[in-house]
């Protein structure tokens, strides 16, 4: 009659602890080989439960017997080699897995569960050793399936996976190199250095090359339908295994934050939307085949979900680095539709609060308002209560764009008591930048001059920045140093408006938000104004107009008009003197293109 399982697993322990106390075992290595022959796959629950009665009652030893301690020592041993059996199984347990997934498949079903199975959420996804041990495992398998089709198919799943790493490697040692040809522009820029020209240099195979050409380029991925409609599996699949990687490579440089923490950050952000961006076109160009455009729209939702759950996920701050050289409202664009198709859940949620507060950044207001409204119902749904109270935030400051100033009083209040009940100290610290911001407004709207009125909106301002400065968060600093030195313009305290608004924009500046940068360069230039210092207002106005004008913020009209007002007054001679006078400073700025395009935007203003 067999012996029990447990009784065999209880007697490989006890040789194990024997062999240990003897000598007879000399490395860790040797208890792992014997564990790899002595534990059945798939009675780990048993083996577990034997090793752990063996810890215990040798645990209640230790007082009675000086053995118990080295035979301690050698379970504990046992339990760290197990834990490493355990690991290397369910990896192979995976790729089995896997494998059955794909061969069960039916020809319909295949590019949909191939997706599932690389889908980066998991909590363990498959790298690139077990995606080898994949394209091998269906190779081999391949031979035993009746289904002509179905085995054509998952040969090219592997044949794609291959090819797929082995691109990835010939760019790899180049995943971040372009980054050092410029010192002045780090990111996805217009001008060199621009990494997809880097790229396209290192693949073979049409549909990257190409994909790489275009964005290279500034073309439209929509061009790209005569390849993409003739592309057989493999080449697809090859396209998701190199596009996935890079991602990831990126990402991961990224967020270790080699030289700008907050910088770092915003990069990353950039390229999860930038990537997401790519698949939802990538998508739209087969239209002839389904199982690719339904494929490239799930590995878009996978990215969007991926990037929606991390810790630092930006429910304030505004993002505008692009992979393609554009700033990132064409990207939302791209997102705004798909979005809304998605069912409610935490993640839609956060991706609507990001489309929300950049749409009013376009001054779109009536799609922030809707994107914020129905992000609080997903949130509420989802108990994600920091997200309800960053658009709680968001909704307070539309509206105040839209000068319903009760309305967003109204909106800030439920997100300070939220806040606080919740101990959500970034959102506290939203709310009391939004209530002070409201009521000065407020007051100004109705001519109110009783200064105890604007005395309690700068305390809520002020009780915003202290807490701000404890977070060390350089956005929202940014926005409430902003936000004073804009309450201060509003009161006419001009000196006090320079101090706050130079500060915002130096925190602007180092958390990359381009638009509270404008937005302060555009206030400072009317503060200045108020102080007849003409010649460091066309400065700021001139920087703030083409900052906001550069992401399609119709609040570049302002400053443009400040600067028109100016030219006016001084005269074109007088006006073209002082802007000559500025270059070397403006173009530090905003480099030589950004110098040379201010006419422009002058008489775009005019028009």
């Amino acid at each position: 009659m067999a012996q029990p399982l447990s009784d065999q697993y209880f007697d490989l322990i006890d040789q194990i602890v024997d062999k240990t106390l003897q000598g007879k075992i000399a490395s860790t290595e040797r208890v792992y080989i014997m564990l790899e022959r002595g534990i059945e796959s798939g009675t780990g629950e048993v083996w577990e439960r034997c090793l752990a009665q063996r810890i215990e009652s040798t645990n209640n030893q230790l007082d009675k017997k000086l053995k118990a301690t080295r035979v301690l020592r050698a379970l504990t041993t046992i339990e760290t080699q197990y834990k490493r059996w355990q690991k290397a199984h369910q990896q192979q347990n995976a790729i089995a897995d896997a494998t059955d997934q794909l061969l069960g498949s039916t020809t319909e079903q295949i590019v949909a569960n191939w997706i599932q199975i690389i889908d980066i959420n998991q909590k363990e996804p498959l790298n690139r050793d077990k995606l080898q041990q994949l394209a091998q495992s269906l190779e081999t398998s391949v031979t035993n399936l009746e289904n002509a089709q179905l085995a054509q198919d998952c040969q090219q799943i592997a044949t794609g996976i291959i090819a797929g790493l082995t691109t990835f490697s010939q760019l790899e040692d180049d995943l971040i190199s372009w980054m050092y040809e410029s010192q002045r522009s780090i990111g996805f820029a217009r001008e060199k250095p621009n990494p997809w020209r880097v790229w396209v240099k290192k693949v073979d195979n049409p549909l990257p090359k190409q994909l790489f050409q275009a964005l290279a380029e500034q073309r439209a991925i929509a061009d790209l339908g005569g390849v993409t409609n003739n592309i057989e599996l493999r080449g697809w699949v090859e396209l998701v295994i190199l596009l996935q990687y890079i991602q990831q490579g990126l990402v991961a440089w990224y967020d270790k934050q080699p030289y700008n923490a907050e910088f770092g950050k915003q990069l990353s952000y950039s390229t999860f939307l930038t990537f997401a961006v790519i698949w939802l076109e990538l998508s739209q160009t087969f239209t002839s085949n389904n199982r690719f455009r339904e494929g490239c729209f799930q590995i878009m939702l996978q990215i969007l979900r991926l990037f929606a759950l991390r810790d630092d996920f930006p429910l304030y701050s505004g993002i505008f680095v692009s992979f393609s050289g554009e700033f990132l409202q064409n990207t939302l664009s791209y997102l705004s539709e798909p979005i809304r198709q998605i069912e409610g859940n935490k993640e839609k949620g956060r991706i609507l609060t990001l489309l929300g507060y950049s749409q009013r950044t376009l001054g779109r207001y009536e799609q922030a308002l809707a994107f914020h409204q129905e992000a609080i119902e997903i949130a509420r749904e989802a108990q994600d209560k920091s997200c309800e109270i960053a658009n709680l935030n968001h909704l307070s400051r539309t509206y105040v764009q839209q000068k319903d100033y009760e309305t967003a009083i109204n909106y800030s209040q439920r997100a300070l008591i939220m806040a606080r009940q919740s101990g959500d100290r970034l959102g506290e610290t939203n709310a009391l930048v939004n209530l002070g911001y409201s009521k000065v407004f407020a007051a100004r709207d109705i001519d109110a001059m009783d200064a105890e009125v604007y005395n309690e909106a700068i305390r809520y301002l002020e009780q915003g920045l202290q807490l701000a400065e404890k977070a060390e968060d350089l956005q929202t600093q940014s926005l409430v140093n902003n936000s004073l030195g804009i309450a201060y313009v509003i009161l006419a305290q001009p000196t006090s408006a320079i101090a706050f608004l130079e500060k915002g924009v130096k925190l602007a500046t180092m958390a990359q938000d381009v638009y509270l940068q404008g937005l302060s360069y555009s206030y400072l230039a009317e503060a200045y104004y108020s102080i007849e210092d003409l010649k460091h207002s066309i400065y700021h106005g001139c920087l703030g107009s083409y900052l906001l004008k550069q992401i399609n913020s119709l609040e570049w009209r302002k400053s443009a008009g400040l600067i028109t007002i100016l030219k006016g007054q001084l005269g074109d001679a007088a006006f073209n003197q002082l802007l000559a006078e500025l270059r070397s400073q403006i173009i530090t700025l905003i480099g030589v293109d950004g110098y040379d395009y201010i006419p422009q935007l002058l008489t775009e203003y005019l028009e």
